[in-house]
């Protein structure tokens, strides 16, 4: 029996859902629930991965759930494949991951394993989804049960806000979504999507309900203010679920509806996602820089790095729009790399808090320091993270930011004068941006995991255990290997360029990376890392052998105080200061001062987004009012209630007369 990838992924899909089931009837039996049922759910990702990477054509499948003339169908093609292999390995790490980290949670994991899984499943059927009938009922499933996992710990007041912000936001999206589908001649599958013709104005308008409908999934700025608040309160795994994935099934969505759904691409479309994506990467960059909590540190990186795909997306529209359609494909390929690596990296970064979090019980990073001494398996995990997050060679985030500016570089002409004085700032502010994410990790490896404890309890932390070591290895190697053979991605993203544009990159040598051609640029990770080690072993070898005998060691020089304490190293606001006073019109700053007359004085400065306090808060403002009203003029009386009839009837005379 001839089984199609989509078939098997379909049901891994359906898998997922049963485990679920199974984990919420077996919620008592904690061992059971993370020594069966999460690995378990792991292998279906593989499942999920292996079935994407090997599918060839196109498949489709029509299946009898739905309602009565809307069944739900489902498409498997080269871009919706790639996805899902992302989805697919991000799935095996966490949730390997997962199987350890809820090894205390006694009340809420048979929940916490339906909510996961049936995530994970809605996930699925998102990018497999050929209608907008399954689309939008998937769509919901996935807001709905994240925000379920996001509110774990709803007794916390703090949480329940965080699940609010991101259901509003979520919704306003969804509906933003349905008058998209609403918009594209009242079709319902995406094949006679495919086939309208939409004028100008009609595709203008589709397009940017599209944008602002994933835009505020993917924390586009400025929907991003949920991103910072539900990420924080969401368990890790979840928080690298969320962003390691949820947020590429926006990316996903926005790109089906640009290359695939709609015939007509303009050429301000993509200036608009480009420049918006430029600002959200500067933005989340900066405002990541000066945050005290980890996870928020974390979270505004993610606004960063999807300001970095959406630049990447927007400078392929462009081109597709000037039928450039090879730059288009390498702006395309850098875009898709990147997605693919953030869900690496990022989940590592995640995963690693989560087992700090575990450990010592602090996200503060001002209560944090030393750990790489009682941590060493995390720690130096999350030092790959970190490098790779912060685009050095040779880890895979170095590839694809590397791409991204070699399409930038070798853009020709384009029609428009300004377009071509547009395209080298742009250039310069992804450099900037990426120089800001380097500046960002140092300071949250660096306070995290080096130096000395802040906390006397940080000496008793505990490592993590063996099935988050191996999600925490499978993540970490995904960064090495990514970095070191890009030429398999690049090969296999062939497939999607070709389906989307029209066009695909040269064939990629295994050695050497010329996205262009090898005279132009290129690059060889493998060489650059035999070249870095052999540099690093030369260097150790000399030392030990010229030097061995003539180093005296001390204690550094420490301004003359003669106790050398934890106190003495830098904090995170300090970190932070140089930024924040760069870039001080970005924030609303609050600073608690201590008192000269304080025993134990303490400092904190706590920085707030201005798009919140000018954009979001008059809004709610608004709405507060407006239901202050009507429900002062819902009196609870029938009469009243007739009298608001008869009037709203006598005014809709009039207007008839």
């Amino acid at each position: 029996m001839n089984v199609q990838p989509i078939e098997l992924i379909i049901l891994a899909a359906v898998l997922w859902i049963v485990l679920g089931l199974v984990g919420l009837a077996a919620g008592k039996h904690v061992g059971f629930v993370r020594s069966i049922v999460f690995p378990l759910g792991a292998a279906a990702g593989l499942v999920v991965a292996a079935s994407a990477y090997f599918s060839t054509g196109i498949e489709t499948e029509i299946s009898l759930l739905g309602l009565p003339d809307l069944p739900f169908h489902f498409r498997l093609d080269a871009l919706s494949a790639f996805f899902l292999m992302i989805l697919g390995l991000a799935v095996f790490g966490i949730s390997s991951y997962s199987a350890g980290y809820f090894r205390n949670e006694k009340e809420h994991i048979g929940t916490i394993c339906l909510e996961y899984h049936v995530f994970l499943a809605a996930m699925t059927f998102v990018i497999l989804a050929d209608d907008a009938f399954l689309f939008m009922v998937s769509w919901e499933a996935m807001a709905l049960s994240s925000y379920f996992l996001v509110t774990t710990d709803h007794r916390i007041a703090e949480i329940r806000r965080a699940g609010f912000i991101y259901l509003l936001m979520a919704h306003l999206g969804a509906i933003s979504l349905l008058l998209f589908f609403g918009s594209m001649g009242g079709n319902y599958s995406f094949d006679a999507m495919r086939g309208t013709h939409l004028s100008g104005m009609q595709a203008t308008f589709a397009f940017l309900l599209a944008l602002f409908g994933f835009g505020a999934k993917a924390g586009m700025l400025p929907l991003h203010v949920w991103l910072p608040e539900a990420h924080p309160a969401a368990p890790s795994p979840v928080s690298a679920m969320m962003s390691g994935v949820m947020l590429k099934t926006a990316v996903y969505g926005l790109i089906r509806v640009l290359f695939d759904l709609l015939h007509l691409q303009l050429w301000w479309w993509g200036v608009l996602i480009l420049a918006i994506g430029l600002l959200t990467a500067l933005f989340g960059a900066v405002f990541s820089a000066v945050q005290s909590d980890m996870k928020r540190l974390l979270a505004y990186s993610s606004v960063e790095n999807i300001g970095i795909v959406f630049v990447g997306l927007g400078l392929s529209a462009i081109f597709r729009a000037y039928a450039m359609n090879s730059l288009a494909a390498l702006a395309l390929v850098a875009t898709l790399y990147h997605c693919l690596n953030h869900a690496f990296f990022k989940s590592l970064l995640f995963l690693c808090t989560g087992s700090v979090l575990h450990a010592t019980g602090e996200r503060n990073l001002g209560k944090l320091g030393g750990l790489i001494h009682n941590m060493p398996w995390v720690a130096w995990t999350a030092l790959i993270g970190s490098l790779a997050i912060a685009g050095l060679p040779p880890l895979n985030g170095f590839v694809s930011e590397w791409l991204l500016l070699q399409a930038f570089l070798f853009t020709p002409g384009l029609p428009h004068s300004y377009l071509n004085m547009m395209i080298p700032v742009a250039a310069a502010a992804l450099v900037l941006t990426g120089a800001a994410a380097g500046y960002v990790m140092v300071k949250f490896y660096g306070i995290v995991f080096l130096g000395q404890p802040r906390e006397e309890k940080l000496r008793e932390a505990k490592s993590a255990g063996g099935w988050e070591r191996a999600g925490l290895l499978w993540l970490s190697s995904g960064c090495i290997l990514l970095g070191l053979f890009p030429f398999f991605v690049i090969d296999h993203l062939a497939g999607v360029t070709d389906f989307l544009l029209g066009s695909r990159l040269p064939s990629a040598d295994w050695l050497f990376l010329a996205p262009i051609s090898s005279e132009r640029a290129s690059y060889s990770p493998i060489l650059f890392m035999i070249v870095t080690l052999f540099a690093t072993v030369l260097v150790f070898l000399l030392v030990r052998r010229f030097y061995h005998g003539r180093v005296r060691r001390a204690m550094p020089w420490n301004c003359g105080y003669p106790v050398w304490n934890a106190r003495m190293q830098d904090t995170s606001e300090g970190f932070g200061q140089p930024i924040r006073q760069i870039f001080d019109p970005f924030f609303r700053i609050g600073r608690e001062l201590p008192s000269p007359f304080d025993t134990a004085p303490k400092y904190s400065a706590k920085s707030e987004d201005r798009i919140w306090l000018w954009l979001y808060l008059p809004f709610a403002g608004i709405a507060e009012r407006l239901a202050d009203f009507f429900g002062k003029i819902q009196q609870g009386r029938i009469l009243v209630y007739l009298m608001y009839n008869f009037v709203t009837l006598i005014i809709l005379l009039l207007i008839v007369q």
